[in-house]
């Protein structure tokens, strides 16, 4: 079981800002390595120093596939970074439907602050739902109007 241990230690390491290898693969969408690090003992619960999660970032990358591997084991879904980002709010930002519909599937608190202030639901409304005109690109900003605020709004109407 020796090897088996510095498997172990090696699959957890972080690097010098607290990234795990598992954190590094779901912030890129590396779906295989995501599921291999898993099996051979990847804590998907790791923070990294600004409180990063392997959650958060692969919402923010709308890796939809890797993040119902990550809440299959029971991560905190509401966990928040330095920036007060939740894992629905980067997923809301990024205009991640499919991830946005997976956080609210597996129980992901729409009325969850940022330290901002602003919760998903709050995000949704100014991203997408000025004068209720979802789907417009108006400002030059492609998230305004976006699919995912779009979503939440006719969620919660």
């Amino acid at each position: 079981g020796k090897i088996l241990k510095t498997r172990e230690n090696l699959v957890n390491k972080p690097d010098e800002r607290g990234f795990t290898p598992l954190i590094w693969a779901a912030a890129f969408g590396e779906i295989e390595t995501v599921r291999h690090l898993l099996e051979w003992g990847a804590d998907p619960h790791a923070l990294a120093k600004e409180r990063e999660s392997a959650l958060a970032l692969a919402s923010m990358g709308g890796y939809t596939d890797i993040v119902t591997m990550l809440l299959d084991r029971d991560v905190d879904i509401n966990t928040y970074d330095w920036n007060g980002g939740t894992p629905l709010l980067y997923a809301v930002r990024g205009n991640h439907v499919k991830c946005v519909e997976a956080l609210l599937a597996g129980g992901a608190d729409l009325t969850e602050e940022a330290d901002s202030g602003y919760t998903p639901m709050d995000l949704a409304v100014a991203l997408g739902h000025k004068k209720g005109k979802c789907g417009s690109q108006k400002w030059g900003f492609p998230w305004l109007g976006s699919a995912a605020s779009c979503f939440l709004l006719e969620l919660n109407s």
